[in-house]
């Protein structure tokens, strides 16, 4: 089984990209549970969302405490060291960020297979959100499809217009463009469960 914790603030749309992979890696004939974890329920405050991915039925009816890897939507819970993103996080996992900084830059993740893309400027590129608040996550989701190819791209572009009902075509794109601009420091891909 994968298991993936997504990290972002409320607005950013963590729990859409969740629902988003999990239904793109459904369509792959793949096992999905897919769920949201709140704070304070307010635009900005801290979000997690839940993924796990399997060829068998996902029977575990838990937050994800040692993920695989961590997709992280706002690049300031890493360098503020909010909401204690790496907890857990598995010896060799990965780590998906978005920042328009190059992986190598994060050098005090050490132990651990970096990627980034800038899905800010990719959702501010697209419209999506504002200017100041760009929503990311379809931009990240394609990312993380790239990275990992736990589904392909047609099946990732249904699943966005399934869950995006504002703007389906300006996620669509953001999704396509966030899966070839992503940086990669070290190789990442999501082994058979």
């Amino acid at each position: 089984m994968i298991e993936i914790r997504i990290h972002g603030r409320g607005g950013q749309g963590a729990v859409i990209a969740s629902q988003i992979l999990a239904e793109a890696a459904f369509r792959e004939e793949m096992y999905v549970q897919a769920f949201p974890s709140f704070g304070s329920e307010r635009r900005g405050a801290p979000v997690r969302a839940f993924l796990r991915v399997d060829r068998s039925p996902v029977l575990v009816r838990s937050e994800i405490y040692r993920p695989d890897g961590v997709i992280v939507l706002d690049q300031g819970l890493v360098t503020l060291g909010l909401d204690d993103v790496f907890a857990g996080l598995k010896p060799g996992g990965w780590i998906l960020i978005n920042s328009p900084r190059d992986p190598s830059e994060f050098a005090e993740l050490t132990g651990f297979a970096i990627a980034t893309v800038d899905g800010s400027t990719i959702g501010r590129r697209h419209n999506l959100g504002s200017a100041t608040a760009p929503i990311v996550n379809t931009a990240m989701a394609g990312a993380f499809v790239s990275l990992t190819g736990i589904a392909s791209l047609d099946n990732l572009a249904l699943a966005v217009r399934s869950a995006v009902p504002f703007k389906p075509e300006e996620n669509v794109a953001a999704a396509m463009e966030g899966s070839q601009r992503v940086r990669r420091l070290a190789a990442v891909g999501i082994s058979e469960a």
